[in-house]
């Protein structure tokens, strides 16, 4: 299958109230140069927990944007992509048909699905609504991220095309382990077993694991 897509790159600014962020994205069209941190020209403020090698580009699904116009209809103007911060946007690609580990062709480039993407608190300021993060999180409609495995040079005339398929765990299935359930060992271990999963999300559910217990995500989602 091939999914044609919307390509979008962003620059950091600031947020009153919020710390400095590149959320907000302007779509290019076009050669671009794909390289392992991301695409030449796309800029993220905090890299310890935005960008880096597993975190190179952010997909979110145009489909999902309906509901959340449906959800806040006083802001609908507002949900259309990018809105999410995503570098990369589809129809026909979403959480419960894409899985951890998936590698997808894009022009010269191969990029793997790394994780989902976990919500934090800049999306409650961007927005102006106070608990979007965490329906983000509840509702699963979090987008994923991917790693390059391959750089090299991509255009926004060509579409992605999955080539490989390595774990048997939908994005959905992650969501669902990480947010959505008490604690499970059994989940946890299966997670940590699909290919590609980002050192981040290894990292989690080895510490629930060792820890028994899940970690606090107030921070993440409410910055406090």
């Amino acid at each position: 299958m091939h999914y044609s897509l919307n390509v979008y790159i962003g620059k950091i600014r600031e947020y009153q109230g919020s710390r400095p962020s590149a959320i907000a994205k302007c779509q290019v069209d076009g050669e671009l140069k794909l390289t392992e941190l991301g695409l030449e020209g796309d800029q993220q403020a905090e890299k310890v927990i935005h960008g880096g090698p597993d975190r190179a580009l952010c997909h979110y699904p145009r489909e999902h944007y309906l509901h959340w116009a449906r959800e806040f209809p006083e802001q609908a103007e507002l949900f259309t992509a990018p809105a999410y911060g995503e570098n990369l946007s589809t129809e026909g690609l979403t959480e419960k048909n894409v899985y951890i580990g998936d590698i997808f062709r894009w022009g010269e480039a191969l990029i793997q699905v790394t994780q989902p993407r976990s919500p934090c608190f800049k999306l409650n300021y961007h927005f102006g609504i106070s608990d979007m993060s965490s329906l983000m999180q509840e509702t699963g409609y979090c987008g994923w991220l991917y790693r390059v495995v391959m750089a090299g040079n991509v255009s926004t005339e060509s579409p992605l095309e999955l080539v490989s398929r390595v774990s048997d765990v939908t994005v959905a299935e992650a969501i669902a382990t990480a947010w959505h359930m008490p604690f499970d060992d059994e989940q946890y271990h299966r997670l940590l077993s699909a290919a590609g999963l980002s050192v981040s999300w290894t990292r989690t559910m080895q510490k629930r694991r060792l820890l028994g217990k899940i970690e606090d995500n107030s921070r993440r989602l409410f910055g406090k």
